[in-house]
């Protein structure tokens, strides 16, 4: 029998569904594995944008990543929002005692709303001891220069080179999501010291693509355990993700930016 891989989750809420946890559990479950989740903050979150953050305390989110590895094989995890340099602090502390395959950091910073999500300070923190544990890394263009302390990405040239400059950082892959690029199509580059692989999809004319990012690395954690290497994840990954936003006017969720369909080939 085929193995179900366990996915864990660490990151805020959206009471619409359409980003964090609730898109997570989502597209582990579409992509056919098992989801867990750790809450970070709850966010007071919709269709329009964030209305307010309310972090969970350190105590509270280790007593919830200590209730998942002391019962459950997690067999890869995607970190999302952490909001606050002491959740950072308390996750990379347990992951690093805590052998993983698999980590997958969404280096989250602001949403696509423009609402700032984590301070200028613990951004620092994020990479200093996140950066290093994460087998791969996944920034949009804006969250790369913020962490190289840089300008804006002009072209693919520049993001694979703000890519290898990630690297020094520690970990081990990077993902530059290039949908901010001005192009008639979306092209990510995968970045490690061995290799640069190009990625692209053609841009779909929607407004719904809120979670967007959020599912791209649940789904790039989900489908790691079950392919070889980045290459084919990645390709697995943005194949479904690209459907999933095709789909997504065949919701109705909201008045503004609405959510990708993540259960498209159901309903």
């Amino acid at each position: 029998m085929k193995k179900i891989n366990n996915i864990l989750s660490i990151a805020g809420t959206d009471p619409s569904s359409g980003a964090g946890i609730q898109a997570d559990l989502k597209t582990f479950s579409a992509l056919g594995t098992y989801g867990a989740s750790v809450i970070t903050c709850i966010i007071a979150q919709n269709t329009y944008g964030i209305q307010a953050i309310y972090p969970l305390s350190g105590d509270c989110v280790t007593e919830q990543l200590n209730s998942v590895f002391n019962d459950i094989q997690i067999d890869s995890v995607k970190i999302g929002l952490l909001c606050q340099a002491t959740t950072i602090r308390v996750v990379s502390a347990l992951l690093e005692n805590h052998s993983i395959p698999w980590i997958v950091l969404d280096t989250v910073m602001k949403a696509k709303s423009g609402d700032q999500l984590l301070a200028k300070d613990d951004i620092k923190i994020l990479q200093n001891k996140l950066l290093p544990l994460a087998s791969i890394i996944t920034p949009n263009l804006p969250e790369a220069a913020v962490l190289l302390g840089c300008k804006l990405a002009k072209n693919e040239d520049q993001m694979c080179l703000q890519g290898r400059q990630l690297l020094n950082y520690g970990c081990k892959a990077v993902l530059m999501k290039g949908g901010h690029l001005i192009s008639i199509d979306s092209p990510d580059w995968l970045v490690t010291s061995e290799q640069e692989v190009r990625f692209t999809s053609p841009r779909v004319q929607t407004k719904n693509t809120h979670g967007t990012g959020c599912t791209f690395s649940a789904a790039i954690a989900a489908l790691r355990p079950r392919y070889d290497n980045w290459k084919q994840t990645i390709e697995v990954a943005k194949n479904w993700l690209q459907k999933a936003i095709l789909h997504a006017d065949k919701l109705h969720v909201g008045q503004g930016k609405g959510p990708i369909h993540h259960f498209y080939k159901w309903w």
